[in-house]
């Protein structure tokens, strides 16, 4: 509703952006910290078969319990599917009122550290890094891209001298995060290997040699693939790579 000028997302979001809903100016990070967890007796991502499972529909939650149950052979049809949001997911799984749950991170760890031997991780984002990426990214508004392209630039600069700095201080803003969303700080120091923190060179080598582009079509596929939108669109259309040259050309050079 333009009350925000710039957002962040995950993976799961971006279909959002494939619809036309909004704009991506610039890569995050590449997510490690998604995980189908179960409890009780489930061992396998079979024995999900029959089993209840909560989830967050139309988030990187659905993506890898989708991608887990399709990797045996399985759909969403053969268990019963609890779609709820990531506190509530966190909740049914703790009290035993759901078999399994997917999650993200600091909810899996949070699962994790609650439940002990009770739980067990069957998929994560490693065990499919071979077929899909999942980039998480900073957004905005076509209005706003259209009407304040130097903003844009700036921000985004802003953020390559910050990855930069995070990649290299990663449990110091492991630490400043925790502060910022009163989350547990050692929660937050515990997730801190579940992303691969580019760096503001990483992305500008990515983007000469087609790998951030790569990263934005293979997480396309996987909507596709799984129905969650109907044809392939140019990423081009949703994705403002001008924003992004423009940045690191004038934080790197040319």
């Amino acid at each position: 509703n333009g009350s925000v000028n710039f957002g962040y997302i995950g993976q799961g979001a971006h279909k959002l952006c494939v619809q036309g809903n909004a704009t991506i100016i610039a890569l995050s990070h590449i997510s490690n910290g998604d995980a189908l967890i179960g409890g009780p007796g489930i061992t396998t991502v079979e024995d999900l078969k029959g089993k209840t499972v909560a989830y967050s529909s139309g988030t990187s939650s659905e993506v890898i319990l989708t991608n887990a149950l399709n990797s045996v052979g399985l759909t969403m049809d053969d268990i019963t599917a609890m779609d709820m949001d990531a506190s509530a997911v966190v909740t049914a799984m703790l009290s035993g009122g759901v078999d399994a749950c997917a999650t993200w991170s600091p909810s899996t760890m949070t699962i994790a550290n609650a439940l002990g031997d009770k739980a067990l991780t069957l998929a994560t984002n490693n065990d499919y890094v071979d077929q899909v990426t999942f980039p998480s990214s900073f957004i905005t508004t076509e209005k706003f891209a259209a009407d304040n392209h130097d903003v844009l630039v700036r921000f985004s600069r802003a953020l390559l001298k910050a990855q930069d700095y995070r990649a290299a201080n990663i449990e110091e803003v492991a630490k400043w995060v925790a502060k910022q969303c009163k989350a547990d700080e050692q929660t937050m120091l515990d997730c801190v290997g579940e992303g691969n923190w580019l760096t503001g060179e990483f992305i500008a080598q990515g983007l000469k040699d087609g790998t951030v582009k790569n990263y934005y079509q293979n997480q396309q596929k996987v909507f596709i693939d799984a129905g969650r939108i109907t044809e392939e669109v140019p990423v081009e259309d949703y994705i403002l790579f001008d924003v992004m040259q423009e940045a690191v050309d004038a934080t790197y050079g040319a």
